[in-house]
């Protein structure tokens, strides 16, 4: 996730918080007590909620906080903004003497790369971001791999063949959401269509919502959304529709609607970052992950999904896992009717990471 990024293409949800007051001048990091905990600040960008982008991280901090227990003291910080009061909050977090930071938006990379030089003893570890440096872990996942499962189950339950997607910001990760998503359902109905509604905004549950309705009206019976809070399920739930939970299992606020959910699961991940801390093995590494390495997965599939439309998807899972299914193989043409890749070959993570288009079956607009 990210933030607000008409310029410079970051995003990530973005809404008022606290103000938080302005650290003291001194840069000099509380030394750790002989024998005190290592102690781990988390920022996370939205509030946290029972769902969603945040619950995953909040979750996985719990992990941590569970599999170290007294060897670590972890604390977590809501609703940050992905400005000038992220850099505050790090600093803060350092005065207080974290020595390990997890941030978990794109939208905070430049505020970690300031103040991780201003504060080279401490580590921290930007999720969803590109760029390190020697004290700045990058990690992130291929959350693409999820959305090409759950548009198989979609093209699978779809009897409209028309499919809704509620999206946040047009940046490559969520372009390649949807590109991901309307493969995988014309993969099993070539006559699929995937609808767009851009909001340019992460975190708005009235408008999330509103987009989701909009899209029903428009012939769609099924819902996806890259967005932050539940609305799209919900809204599912009431008018009878199937929709994909994102980030995590929905089936309490959409118990019927819930299609299956595409999960991101960050805790294996930051265990190992913690004890490479701890033994003092930490390095500045760099890691996109996916569905083989258990950072993205599917399932959490609703009521009214055939058994046989389940082992499918699942089967596919275990294909990508193993490398012999990629679902951005050629050939590709997007919505323009441009070549994008010929038969026989597929996107390479550079032309992936870079993804400024969409592919034929998705209706909508890259440029807003």
């Amino acid at each position: 996730m990210y933030k607000n990024l008409a310029a410079a293409l970051v995003a990530a949800c973005c809404f008022s918080a606290p103000a938080f007051a302005q650290p003291a001048a001194n840069t000099t990091a509380a030394p750790p007590a002989a024998g005190a905990p290592l102690k781990i600040g988390y920022l996370y960008v939205t509030p946290i909620t029972h769902a969603g982008w945040t619950q995953q991280h909040e979750q996985a901090r719990r992990e941590v906080q569970e599999a170290f227990g007294a060897r670590v003291q972890t604390t977590g910080i809501e609703d940050v903004p992905e400005s000038a009061d992220a850099e505050r909050v790090l600093r803060d977090l350092v005065r207080q003497g974290n020595k390990l930071i997890f941030t978990t938006s794109f939208g905070y990379g430049k505020s970690v790369l300031k103040v991780a030089h201003e504060f080279p003893q401490v580590k921290f570890e930007c999720l969803t971001c590109v760029q390190g440096a020697a004290n700045v872990a990058t990690t992130n996942a291929r959350y693409y791999e999820g959305r090409y499962l759950a548009g198989i189950a979609a093209g699978r339950m779809s009897r409209t063949h028309v499919a809704g997607y509620v999206a946040g910001f047009p940046i490559p990760e969520v372009l390649q959401g949807i590109n991901a998503f309307t493969l995988g359902m014309r993969s099993v109905d070539p006559r699929a269509e995937v609808k767009v509604v851009w909001l340019n905004e992460w975190f708005d549950p009235a408008r999330e919502r509103e987009a989701a309705l909009t899209l029903i009206n428009q012939g769609a019976d099924v819902l996806a959304f890259h967005t932050g809070s539940t609305a799209v399920m919900a809204a599912a739930e009431e008018r009878g529709k199937l929709a994909v939970a994102y980030h995590s299992d929905m089936r309490q606020v959409a118990p019927n609607a819930q299609l299956l959910a595409v999960t991101h699961h960050w805790g294996d991940y930051e265990k190992r970052r913690v004890q490479a801390v701890l033994d003092g093995s930490w390095q500045p590494t760099s890691l996109w992950g996916g569905v083989k390495e258990g950072m993205v997965r599917v399932g959490d599939f609703g009521p009214g999904v055939p058994p046989a439309v389940q082992q499918e998807v699942l089967a596919r899972q275990k294909d990508i896992a193993a490398g012999t299914l990629k679902p951005f193989t050629g050939p590709l043409v997007d919505n323009e009717g441009r070549q994008r890749l010929p038969a026989g070959q597929s996107l390479n993570d550079a032309q992936i990471q870079q993804m400024n288009w969409l592919v034929q079956g998705a209706q909508g607009r890259v440029t807003q």
